[in-house]
């Protein structure tokens, strides 16, 4: 497959979640880092994007010292944190999907004689990426998408009566889910230089003492395999960057843009204004 095609990284915690996504990308290829980081390379159908799937393993530190790693060997366009999650609103159920419009760390902060004072730190999904989402979400009957800031922590939590449930509560109250690698690859994206990102979890349990039933009851999987769904669609209808009409997205009035700025292809349409350009054999070229 070409080396220069555009490039997305998809990234998961756990073999299911992983084992989720892997379906969706077809002509897989295994790549090994020189450091031993590990990833499948394949196509996603209707798209354009040549997908670099890896699973890390848990934790946010982990997560953002592998996708530095990855980021700076595959050099993808867009960065994808997906798998399952802890719901943290009462409307938003058992497989359903969150989307990250920002991802909290919720462990920042200084403890002082007065107590804990929290430090929020909150780290911007791509827009263009949050754009596409809602724009899929609209397409999709079999799954509830929800649009809310996503909580990382290096903790499961699995007791909503918890001191740091109320923590978060307190703190991040609009928070729908809670998970523990998304700022990890936030960051990651963010140093590579503002690298386009987003987290999407599939809510697996409420993060309370009903945790351990839900997962025995095959909730990780179907929470895992609708992040995937989501994320697939995103993918369909983010283009990659690009020069000319093949890497053009519909505009008003039948027009297509192109996502390089120089190309417009109204194909039909009709453009009232002025034209600029170079004149390029007898003609002019916008």
């Amino acid at each position: 497959m070409p080396e220069t095609q555009p490039t997305v990284l998809i990234l998961t915690a756990l073999a299911l979640e992983y084992a989720a996504v892997r379906p969706y990308v077809e002509d897989r290829e295994e790549r090994v880092h020189h450091n031993g980081t590990r990833v499948e390379v394949g196509l996603l159908p209707g798209s354009r994007w040549q997908v670099a799937l890896s699973e890390l393993g848990v934790g946010a530190e982990r997560a953002a010292a592998l996708a530095t790693q990855l980021i700076d060997w595959l050099k993808p366009q867009a960065v994808f944190f997906v798998g399952v999650a802890g719901g943290l609103k009462g409307g938003i159920g058992i497989g359903d999907v969150v989307v990250g419009t920002q991802v909290y760390e919720i462990h920042g902060g200084k403890q002082t004689s007065e107590g804990f004072k929290v430090r929020p730190k909150a780290l911007p999904s791509s827009h263009a990426l949050e754009q596409a989402a809602r724009s899929a979400a609209r397409d999709l009957e079999d799954v509830e998408v929800h649009f809310a800031p996503i909580a990382t922590g290096d903790v499961v939590l699995a007791d909503s009566e918890s001191d740091l449930a109320r923590f978060i509560e307190s703190h991040y109250n609009d928070a729908g889910a809670i998970e523990m690698e998304g700022s990890g690859a936030a960051n990651a994206a963010r140093f590579a230089g503002q690298l386009d990102a987003l987290v999407i979890r599939g809510v697996s349990d409420h993060a309370n003492a009903a945790k351990a039933l839900a997962d025995a009851g095959g909730s990780q999987k179907l929470a895992a395999a609708q992040a995937a769904v989501v994320t697939v669609a995103v993918l369909r209808k983010h283009l990659p960057r690009g020069r000319g009409s093949a890497d053009s997205e519909e505009g008003p009035q039948g027009g297509y843009r192109g996502d390089g700025g120089d190309h417009i292809d109204f194909r039909g349409g009709v453009f009232y204004g002025p034209v600029t350009g170079k004149q390029v054999g007898g003609g002019r070229q916008g």
